[in-house]
């Protein structure tokens, strides 16, 4: 079965800690064995890539019920039950979740102090959402991320030859490569060797180059598997073994197939990765709003 969601974890969560002081730790080693997650899902990550989901889920769940006074931290990392838990559980609702914590007054008004009123009321009517706090963040950025690249790509494609050949410049100069920008578009600018549109240094040395292939296609427009075997091919005739081929479409995978497999070092880019390249590195893009999220430190709260 699928992770439960972290209100679902409520009451599990509650009941191991009925059983005696624990962690969010070892909490998921039972939990994972009472729903027999896969280890594919046991090892399943947020978007951030910096912590489990599962993990995630259990911290708010536990977090939630500490806030309604069923749990507390005895200590640094650990929690156990309370009075009031253990008197829940002799009696436990139907569902325990946020509609039934705010029924308590400590949690609703932590959850007030948190929450836009209409939120408040949306959740008492039982519309309370699935998704932790992080979950939510970051499920909006993604959706954010991926209007944005499109916005790009549409932007790009408004634009004619000379702008994307710029775009490329400015991106690899952006990434490290090519020395300075002037060094960069002069050795991009270099054309007429085949299938190549251009050679930039790898490091400000030019210790070794790096040859470019750009094709500004239309969204739907496959590259294939000749274009980037003519592309390989030159690369062979220049003596050169690394090569970087772009597009605003996208690749057969018949062409990253061939790709992956020749002695060549060629990276194939396409549109979805050269706007996730452009955003990640400020090419075309500004920062509009930075929300800063912070932690307890947990090291400042331990005794010498």
């Amino acid at each position: 079965m699928s992770i439960p969601d972290y209100q679902s974890l409520m009451l599990p969560v509650l009941q191991i800690a009925a059983k005696g002081e624990t962690s969010v730790p070892l909490a998921e080693v039972e939990i994972a064995a009472m729903f027999a997650l896969p280890q594919e899902e046991r090892d399943q990550m947020l978007p951030s890539g910096k912590q489990r989901v599962l993990h995630n889920r259990i911290h708010w769940a536990k977090f939630y019920l500490t806030k309604a006074g069923y749990l507390e931290s005895p200590k640094r990392g650990r929690f156990a039950i309370t009075p009031s838990g253990t008197a829940l559980l002799a009696n436990p609702p139907t569902k325990l979740d946020t509609q039934h914590l705010l029924s308590v007054p400590a949690f609703r008004e932590f959850y007030r102090a948190d929450q836009p009123e209409e939120t408040v009321g949306a959740t008492t009517q039982g519309a309370a959402p699935s998704a932790t706090p992080e979950e939510v963040i970051e499920a909006a950025f993604n959706a954010t991320q991926a209007a944005l690249r499109i916005e790009l790509l549409e932007r790009i494609l408004q634009n004619g030859p000379g702008f994307f050949e710029g775009l490329i410049v400015d991106l690899l100069v952006a990434m490290g490569y090519g020395g300075s920008h002037r060094n960069a578009a002069a050795q991009l600018g270099r054309t007429g060797d085949g299938g190549v549109d251009g050679v930039i240094n790898e490091d400000v040395l030019g210790l070794d180059r790096v040859y470019v292939q750009a094709k500004r296609y239309t969204p739907g427009t496959s590259v294939g598997r000749p274009d980037v075997q003519a592309f390989t091919g030159s690369l062979v005739g220049l003596g050169a073994t690394k090569g970087v081929f772009v597009t605003t479409s996208m690749f057969s995978p018949q062409a990253v197939e061939f790709a992956a497999r020749i002695p060549q070092r060629v990276i194939l880019i396409d549109g979805k990765r050269l706007t996730e390249l452009m955003i990640e590195h400020g090419v075309g893009v500004r920062s509009s709003r930075v929300l800063e999220f912070k932690r307890i430190d947990e090291d400042f709260f331990v005794e010498e």
